[in-house]
């Protein structure tokens, strides 16, 4: 009863607009959440082991535990206590034991927990540490995913390689080819690595290829190597191109658990990943992209008859992206997810292939698993004012029913408006969908200034989703009505309309953000056509940093660019995935036919005169800090008002709660300079504190 009282409370919250007693949603609520994810099913189909990360603002880091819900969620108890991380709970065939990973020995390793009472056991001693795991059906062995050098033929070598590395007193880098740092780190000369080790004596039996990542530095799935049912395979997931920056070729391929009988499963150019064995072990199930170099193609199931090696494409004809999928236990069905409209699609599709058949429409979903008795799913299930939280959903019924409800206690009171849905014709005749929230305390009788916020990508897409780092509550949150607009180039609205940003950057996406803000400021008299600001990261931080060169009628008075892409030539010569620039600009800066001149803001530096808020982080490799120092310095010498929020720990993102913190307040009091100065001294603007140069 109190875990229905609790679902209760959050409907009421999430529901009171208007009410005296509500309060806008604020930087503490955003960290003091629970972070709902990775829900595995027992093996009889009773519990649900799950993760829940919490964050702490004090001691500016986060720590995720193990919990476990009753599949009709009327029990749920915490299952592991840690002040160190534990994550990845995968369960025992008999059901007894949640096996995960834990740093609480000092090093990653995998540990299991009885779930009928008693202390955590470690269960390896890896001189590496375990970055995730997957165990074999009878639970003999594990194939642990851990970061190698390529010549080390074990983790005790090459943990005994990186000792020697150590004492050498130069700190230079000797680098004799691409790709020597990623994401947010440099390479170092090592790999990622699956290695499979006997669950009782510890002992390393084989490993994927030396030679190249497993799973592969990007394009990846969370599935990149799996066990077949018997446990005497293992597929997975590699590039064997000779230069991985320039190439998205992953492939599937297939292995004996020492290691040996190599064979490569899928032959495309394109990216193949995400492998699953069905239920006998005779065909292997894959998500797969055709065009080579090109990372938002379409990604479509395939199945494959591991026997004759004959495959069938189960979705060519859905003209959507599959997200994941996981088998039935028979074997006989394939269940599905598809991003569509800002959302998500559900579908089972017959194994052997068939007609598609839509299960659920209109939520967001963020992964799903299957009972062992085939009759209900359990997904992790969200929405633009509910965090993450698991609900079943039964598939004789269609009913859903939520499972969980982490942060009810703590949203309480808090207001929040659901997502509204509007669509208006764009440069090229399409219709283009735009995402509005409104803010707390809505009063349709008021003006209200507004906030466009522009994803990235490109090929991304705005959706009705809690997002932990752009969230448009948040953004809403202190009297902003906000716009998201899924322009050309967006997922979710058929492979041709993503296909429409590649090569066209600052053309029609940036046309039908301009137009699908004037149809916003047309269509509702609560908007303040005076007050209008935007904001993006990425390529979101592209088009503020295009905008900025292009706003001839000031229609934006404000802007904040955050990881944003400036100078073209200077970012190819500095990111780390070079097939990114040369498929969306043809080819490299050199070739005669390039783009890369084109859509350059750079070149419109002349015209800024837009007030911006420049943000980046010293760590991002992806759209190295560089990019927003140029744009920041250009924005200075030409008088622009500007301000530039650098983080030297921050990567593409920002993770640390004191930084996220700061990053709010700073864009809150960016926009109210512009927007909507009475609310300067709210003390809304006043939880952060920066260090202001002049």
């Amino acid at each position: 009863m109190k875990q229905m009282f609790i679902i209760f409370l959050i409907m009421l919250a999430t529901t009171a607009a208007g009410w005296g007693q509500s309060r806008s949603l604020t930087v503490a609520d955003l960290f003091n959440m629970g972070r709902v994810s990775d829900p595995q099913i027992s093996p009889d189909g009773s519990w649900i082991a799950y993760t829940i990360t919490q964050y702490s603002m004090d001691d500016n880091r986060s720590n995720s535990d193990i919990y476990l819900v009753s599949a009709d969620g009327k029990q749920q108890r915490r299952l592991t206590r840690s002040p160190k991380s534990d994550a990845h709970p995968r369960w025992s065939a008999d059901g007894n034991f949640v096996y995960f990973t834990s740093t609480r020995g000092g090093s990653s390793q995998i540990y299991r927990i009885d779930v009928r009472g008693g202390e955590a056991q470690q269960m390896t001693d890896l001189a590496l540490d375990v970055s995730d795991f997957a165990m074999s059906a009878d639970g003999k062995y594990f194939a642990i995913q851990t970061e190698m050098y390529p010549e080390a033929g074990s983790p005790e070598a090459s943990a005994k390689m990186e000792k020697e590395k150590e004492k050498v007193k130069s700190s230079g880098r000797v680098i004799d080819g691409l790709l020597f740092r990623h994401w947010n780190a440099w390479r170092e000369g090592k790999q990622n690595r699956v290695v499979v080790i006997s669950e009782n004596t510890g002992e390393v039996l084989g490993g994927t290829p030396a030679a190249n990542d497993c799973p592969p530095i990007s394009l990846g799935s969370s599935h990149d190597f799996v066990w077949s049912p018997d446990g005497s395979q293992l597929a997975f997931v590699q590039n064997t191109d000779a230069m991985v920056a320039t190439s998205t070729n992953n492939d599937v391929w297939l292995m004996n658990r020492d290691g040996s009988n190599l064979r490569q499963i899928s032959t495309g150019s394109g990216n193949d990943n995400g492998p699953r064995f069905s239920p006998d072990g005779k065909s292997l199930a894959y998500l797969s992209m055709k065009r080579a170099g090109f990372e938002a193609d379409q990604q479509n199931l395939l199945v494959v008859d591991l026997a004759s090696g004959k495959s069938r494409n189960l979705t060519e004809t859905l003209d959507r992206s599959v997200s994941d999928f996981h088998f039935s236990p028979d074997g006989k069905t394939i269940y599905f997810y598809v991003s569509h409209h800002g959302r998500h699609r559900l579908f089972a599709v017959p194994a052997k292939g068939g007609k598609l058949n839509l299960l659920l429409d209109n939520d967001y979903l963020s992964g799903f698993s299957v009972s062992p008795d085939g009759k209900f799913l359990v997904l992790d299930h969200q929405k633009s004012h509910l965090p993450n939280e698991l609900y079943r959903f039964d598939l004789a019924s269609k009913k859903m029913t939520q499972l969980t409800a982490t942060n009810a206690e703590k949203l309480a009171g808090v207001e929040m408006n659901p997502i509204e849905d509007y669509w208006f014709t764009g440069t090229k005749g399409d219709s283009i969908h735009l995402l509005m929230v409104k803010p707390p305390n809505f009063d349709p009788k008021k003006k209200y200034p507004l906030i466009n916020l522009i994803h990235g990508g490109p090929q991304g897409a705005w959706g009705d989703n809690f997002h932990y780092r752009w969230n448009s509550q948040m953004f809403a949150s202190p009297g902003y009505v906000v716009i998201m607009i899924n322009f050309h180039g967006s997922r979710g609205y058929g492979q041709e309309f993503c296909d429409a940003v590649t090569r066209d950057w600052g053309g029609a996406p940036f046309e039908d953000v301009v137009s699908g803000t004037r149809w916003a400021m047309e269509n509702f008299d609560f908007i303040d056509d005076e007050r209008v600001g935007a904001a993006g990261a990425s390529y979101g931080g592209f088009m503020i940093n295009w905008i900025a060169g292009h706003n001839d009628d000031n229609l934006f008075k404000v802007l904040v660019s955050h990881d944003g892409v400036y100078e073209q030539k200077s970012m190819f010569g500095a990111t780390e995935e070079l097939w990114f620039p040369r498929w969306e600009f043809n080819g490299n800066p050199w070739d005669s036919e390039s783009l890369y001149d084109k859509w350059n803001p750079a070149d419109h530096a002349a015209n800024f005169k837009t007030p911006t808020l420049v943000i980046h982080g010293e760590k991002d490799y992806r759209v190295p800090y560089t990019q927003g120092l140029q744009f920041f310095t250009a924005l200075q010498v030409n008088g622009v008002p500007s301000r530039l929020l650098f983080f030297p720990d921050e990567d593409h993102f920002v993770r640390k709660p004191q930084n996220a913190k700061l990053w709010w307040n700073t864009i809150y009091d960016w926009m109210a300079r512009y927007l909507n100065p009475s609310a300067l001294n709210s003390s809304v603007y006043l939880e952060g504190s920066s260090t202001v140069m002049s």
